[in-house]
């Protein structure tokens, strides 16, 4: 058995080692329990096993999985990057990759005036909300009566 670590480094982000192995690894950006899931039996790991006595050889799986994760038997569905536009394959992004591709994202929206990317620069609601009452931002909220004169 591998020495405890109370922290590892996974794909450049460090994960709490006390926690179980599918709970540390949603600990990454883009990553869920399904996916995290499926990943360490993969690997052929216990979901319940901690983290901090994971191998060496069982982080550089992991990260290959998620390098190309259909390789290792991850379903498409799982994916977050499902016909990527600019490479039109199948691929998962993680971290601060993730956080990059969904800026780009915003871009070409606002780029080709597409209503969403309009209400993106606007700061309103994106997915059909009503903005009635929801929203709200700025100092004037309510209604302000008329003060009566005095006499």
């Amino acid at each position: 058995m591998a020495e405890f670590r109370h922290f590892v480094r996974v794909a450049g982000t460090d994960l709490k080692g006390d926690e179980t192995i599918t709970l540390a690894l949603t600990g990454m950006k883009g990553i869920g329990m399904m996916l995290a899931r499926s990943i360490v039996l993969s690997i052929g790991r216990n979901p319940r096993d901690k983290m901090g006595y994971l191998e060496e050889e069982d982080v550089v799986k992991i990260e290959k999985i998620l390098e190309n994760p259909l390789e290792y038997g991850i379903p498409v569905w799982m994916l977050n990057r499902r016909m990527d536009m600019e490479t039109g394959s199948d691929i998962h992004v993680v971290s601060s990759k993730l956080a990059i591709a969904l800026r780009e994202d915003v871009n070409t929206m606002r780029k080709a005036r597409s209503y969403r990317g309009i209400r993106h620069e606007s700061g309103l609601p994106v997915r059909g909300q009503r903005t009635k009452s929801s929203f709200r931002t700025g100092s004037s909220l309510g209604v302000r009566r008329k003060k009566k004169s005095e006499k």
